[in-house]
């Protein structure tokens, strides 16, 4: 099982999500879509994302809130510690969860619980 899925199994448990920043690692989005999630990826640029997801170009430091509305939850993968409040206040704002992992030793900057998953952890910043 890859470390996408091991993250999919806690992301999973949402219908609708919003991965911020997807880059080029679109394989979580995928794997979620494939569960049966909603899945919309935003980056700054235009990415390639797997069937089943939606794909939008958004800046999470200055989002279009209408991209997030409707979400169950809002997440972020390797989010860097400068990013990491922008992900949690977009989530705020529309009333969604906010779960995101981080790069190596990056710091998690704002209160969050953390869930170990095999291989690594995911950071619960709002339920």
């Amino acid at each position: 099982m890859s470390r996408a899925q091991r993250v999919s199994a806690v992301l999973a448990a949402y219908e609708s999500l919003v991965e911020v920043g997807v880059g080029e690692r679109a394989e979580l989005a995928g794997e979620l879509a494939e569960r049966g999630c909603r899945v919309v990826a935003t980056d700054v640029v235009e990415r390639e994302v797997p069937a089943g997801v939606e794909f939008v170009v958004d800046d999470v430091t200055d989002p279009d809130l209408s991209v997030y509305r409707g979400a169950d939850a809002v997440y972020a993968r390797r989010v860097p510690p400068e990013l990491q409040r922008s992900v949690l206040a977009v989530a705020r704002e529309v009333d969604a969860a906010c779960l995101f992992t981080t790069l190596g030793g990056d710091p998690v900057v704002v209160d969050a619980r953390p869930v170990t998953v095999a291989e690594g952890t995911v950071y619960v910043a709002r339920e």
